[in-house]
């Protein structure tokens, strides 16, 4: 098909990349730690790393990996929230010639020995806050290796002492547990820092990643990220950043990127750490974006030039006291993803801070960037933007058949950030991949004359109305503009006269809003199919821990607790 798009490419951004310019990720990271060796790469609690300690640090990691005994290739599991060990334990794990299992800190015992089984992960590094959840489930896994980090270890001296001592005793965030058979990571460095890693060169096809997605669907599946998965999709994101940040790679000017969202989420993992470390950047981690007042404070610290983050953490922020006491003069980009971004919270953003929120999209079995807007745009497009660098989309009806410019159909991604396929399953895969390579995303779009890609909404989540598709994402975009709602998710609940009625759930920002006022807004906004017939308002709405709100926790609530407006 042609690539409409490409005509509405900023000027000096490449209609390709070289994957092939990098073997495989370790040349990535080796390349950095020696380029940019004198540059601090990541601070967590005021505690800085180096790119020389950060190279140091994974080489005594991965020396300690591979005197394990594990198999190139082995899978190595990271359950730990944004902190230093984290970059160290991704590096040591890819340089020691294994693939990373990112584990969700915040998993049930379940859900955890579902990932680990799943993948065969056969070691585990693990913050001792989650080592109960481990213990629970051990002995029905195949992991043999534990290494347990805990808050304090990395900052070292009497602050380190200080910060477990208030996580353990005060805060009371390490629950008793019992791992006989685990190595403290301090250990695990200072053995490994007696053993010489062996070099390994991992393929371009060799699995770096397994990102677990689908959790909130079905069974987790692990997508399969290959070293050239992730590779590309760095020079893509660099690529198209370019017009917003400049030559990042040859500039002396160090950026900072704040990673508030968690490393273990593919989000996170490409646009901040990968990429972060292909440019030289400072990553300003985050372990609790949750402490809003905490986070900003944080941020206060720093003159930060880019915020990858979602529409509820952006939200969040701009409804917190002391949100304008940052300082945002260093900032250049505001990525929005993971959910979308909705023009009331884009405004407000970009009143405060003078850079309107720069909304993409892509799936974990993307890498996951897998369309953008512009970085250089200063409006809001209520779009997720343009194919970024080597990569098609296609708009599919149910056939498989592309559908006419401007018709809705399911969004289709082709391009070398496309995963391998779902670990050890076949069928999987095949559901999801055409037989011309384009991965199926199982969310509806569109595509305008321009190149430009807007979500209409996840097949599933659509609502049908005696016979009208309604969409949500437009719903809740509109109900969020209101100046009395901070935040809202809406669903399609049974009704006996027209199939599927809508209900919303809106936490209120005006304590005095009431159904009729919303009503009557809604009334105003929505042709009659689309208005809500249900209004329920919520303190709060259930969400992933990354801040996406779950549409399917509201749906599978009881009827019984449903209340007519």
């Amino acid at each position: 098909m042609e690539k409409i798009w490409l005509k509405s490419y900023p000027p000096g951004v490449p209609t390709e990349i070289d994957p092939n310019q990098y073997r495989s990720l370790v040349q990535l990271l080796e390349e950095s730690f020696h380029k940019f060796a004198d540059r601090n790469a990541f601070v967590c609690m005021d505690k800085f790393i180096t790119y020389a300690e950060l190279d140091a640090y994974s080489k005594r990691l991965g020396a300690w990996l591979q005197s394990r005994g594990m198999k190139k290739g082995a899978r190595v599991a990271i359950m730990m929230p944004n902190v230093l060990q984290y970059p160290i334990a991704i590096a040591a794990v890819l340089r020691a010639g294994y693939t990373v299992v990112n584990v969700n800190p915040l998993y049930t015992p379940r859900e955890l020995e579902h990932q680990l089984n799943d993948s065969g992960s056969e070691a585990i590094i693990v913050l001792e806050n989650f080592a109960t959840t481990l213990e629970q489930v051990l002995s029905r896994t195949p992991v043999k290796h534990i290494v347990v980090a805990n808050m304090g270890e990395m900052l070292g001296g009497l602050k380190g002492h200080i910060v477990n001592f208030v996580v353990r005793n005060v805060k009371k965030l390490v629950p008793a547990f019992s791992l006989p058979n685990a190595v403290r990571f301090k250990d695990a460095l200072a053995q490994g820092g007696r053993m010489k890693l062996t070099p390994v060169e991992p393929g371009h096809t060799d699995a770096a990643f397994l990102q677990y997605t689908g959790g909130t669907t079905g069974v987790s599946k692990g997508a399969t990220l290959t070293h050239r998965n992730v590779i590309a999709n760095v020079l893509q994101s660099e690529a198209w950043s370019a017009p917003a940040l400049g030559s990042t790679t040859a500039s002396s000017e160090q950026l900072s990127i704040v990673c508030a969202l968690p490393l273990y989420h593919i989000f996170a993992l490409t646009a901040c750490a990968m990429w972060g470390i292909r440019v030289g950047a400072l990553n300003i981690l985050i372990p609790n974006p949750r402490d809003i007042g905490g986070f900003i404070k944080e941020l206060g610290k720093y003159k930060f030039n880019m915020l990858p983050a979602v529409n509820t953490l952006y939200n969040a922020m701009l409804n917190h006291p002391d949100f304008a006491h940052l300082d945002f003069s260093g900032l250049k980009i505001a990525n929005g993803g993971g959910m979308a971004v909705q023009q009331a919270v884009n405004d407000k953003w970009l009143k405060a801070t003078g850079v309107s929120i720069i909304e993409g999209y892509g799936l974990s079995e993307t890498s996951p960037v897998a369309t953008c807007n512009r970085a250089d745009s200063t409006t809001f497009t209520a779009t997720i933007g343009l194919p970024v660098p080597s990569t098609d989309i296609a708009i599919l009806d149910d056939d498989g058949n592309p559908v006419a410019l401007g018709q809705p159909g399911e969004i289709a991604i082709r391009g070398p950030q496309v995963m391998a396929g779902y670990w050890n399953r076949p069928d999987e895969t095949a559901k999801v991949m055409t037989p011309d390579g384009y991965f199926k995303s199982g969310d509806v779009g569109v595509m305008d004359e321009r190149g430009y890609v807007t979500i209409v909404d996840r097949k599933k989540d659509m609502i049908l109305v005696s016979g009208f598709n309604v969409y949500p994402n437009e719903l809740e975009n509109v109900i969020a503009a209101h100046p009395g709602v901070l935040e809202c998710a809406c669903i399609g609940v049974p009704d006996e006269h027209s199939g599927e009625a809508v209900k919303v759930f809106v936490v209120r920002k005006d304590p005095n809003l009431t159904t009729e006022a919303l009503m009557a807004y809604c009334k105003e906004q929505f042709t009659g199919y689309k208005k809500p017939k249900y209004i329920e308002f919520r303190d709060e709405l259930p969400k992933t821990n990354v801040g996406k709100i779950l549409r399917r926790v509201l749906r599978d609530e009881k009827p019984s607790d449903r209340k007519a407006a």
